[in-house]
């Protein structure tokens, strides 16, 4: 068995072809498909964040809304890059956004991969210390909000305040109890999801890793999960940790699936540099009818490993093209293969 959500990257552009022409198309119609999602059936809305891009960018009103406007659909991120992020306002805006969805908030985290300007996260006011990469900044920023998550007072209370304090130091508010546990971190490298493991995150890999050892993706994948596990149970943490792969996946099973992604020419996984150093590799796309598909998929090792599937959709396509999309997987494939 497998929860199995969407992820969107929330994509906009001013063009007559795309549904999402405008940051508020993107928004509304995220919204719009996370409750479609759920009557369907489907476990996770997902949603990727970009800055200074046409993507979408700040996640803590749209998983607001989209918690208000659901019930039973775990909302998350995959990811936030944390190097932008202030940890404190950060633990505010999660903790109102995970009680008004009642506990259900995922929230993915990461260092951060290549964006669209150089070096963003100082234009947030955000600098690295002395001795310390813009990697290590996130990570830095990732531990700071995980310490108040706890929920433990550490702020010395004024002693003639506006309003009655509690005794003792102060935590901040709103606090949402079990959220330090539904946390998650978007890995790259196998090192990265061992740190994962040790600080008691649960762990997103996507589509792209660190080329490691030169086998397959999916393979790679599939090892990089096995040592994140190792490293959690080493670390002795008490509960059982949750691991999400996301992957493109389309059951052609209508001629505009066809013609959309039928000659998709992405059936191999393709490697590059993300930057002069780091080689990685992308992994494939799926695109066929559902008995083949059935049969491809059934070898990924890395979904095997996964206890969670995130479906990246084609969001400029539209709200009821991307419902058929999950639709499709959740109708056609995932029961032949024990997902559901």
């Amino acid at each position: 068995m497998k929860n199995i959500g969407f992820l969107s990257f929330g994509h906009w552009t001013p063009s007559s072809q795309s549904a999402t022409r405008s940051a508020q198309d993107v928004l509304l119609q995220s919204i719009d498909l996370a409750v479609a999602a759920e009557e369907l059936g489907a476990d996770g809305a997902y949603f990727r964040v970009h800055h200074f891009a046409r993507q979408l960018s700040s996640p803590f009103p749209l998983l607001a809304a989209v918690g208000a406007r659901t019930k039973k659909i775990e909302i998350g991120t995959g990811v936030i890059d944390m190097r932008y992020e202030n940890p404190l306002y950060m633990a505010e805006d999660a903790g109102a956004a995970d009680l008004i969805s009642n506990g259900r908030l995922q929230l993915g985290l990461s260092r951060g991969s290549p964006e669209q300007v150089i070096e963003g996260y100082r234009y947030f006011g955000f600098d690295p210390q002395n001795g310390e990469s813009d990697a290590d900044m996130g990570r830095r920023h990732t531990e700071e909000l995980l310490e108040v998550l706890r929920g433990e007072g550490f702020a010395k209370p004024n002693p003639q305040p506006m309003f009655p304090n509690p005794p003792g130091l102060l935590r901040l508010e709103p606090f949402s109890a079990g959220l330090r546990e539904r946390i998650w971190w978007g890995s790259g490298s196998n090192a990265t999801s061992i740190w994962a493991a040790q600080q008691g995150m649960n762990l997103q890999s996507s589509t792209l890793k660190d080329d490691e050892t030169g086998e397959p993706f999916h393979v790679q994948q599939a090892k990089q999960i096995r040592a994140y596990r190792a490293a959690w149970e080493a670390a002795g943490h008490q509960r059982t940790p949750r691991v999400s792969v996301s992957r493109s996946i389309f059951a052609l099973t209508n001629d505009t699936d066809r013609a959309y992604f039928g000659r998709s020419g992405q059936d191999q996984d393709s490697v590059g540099f993300l930057d002069e150093k780091t080689r990685a590799i992308f992994g494939r796309s799926y695109a066929a009818e559902p008995d083949k598909l059935i049969q491809q998929l059934a070898q990924d090792e890395g979904i095997a490993e996964a206890d969670t599937l995130l479906l990246t959709i084609p969001n400029q396509l539209g709200v009821d093209y991307c419902a058929h999309v999950i639709e499709s997987i959740l109708t056609h494939v995932a029961p032949e293969l024990g997902w559901r």
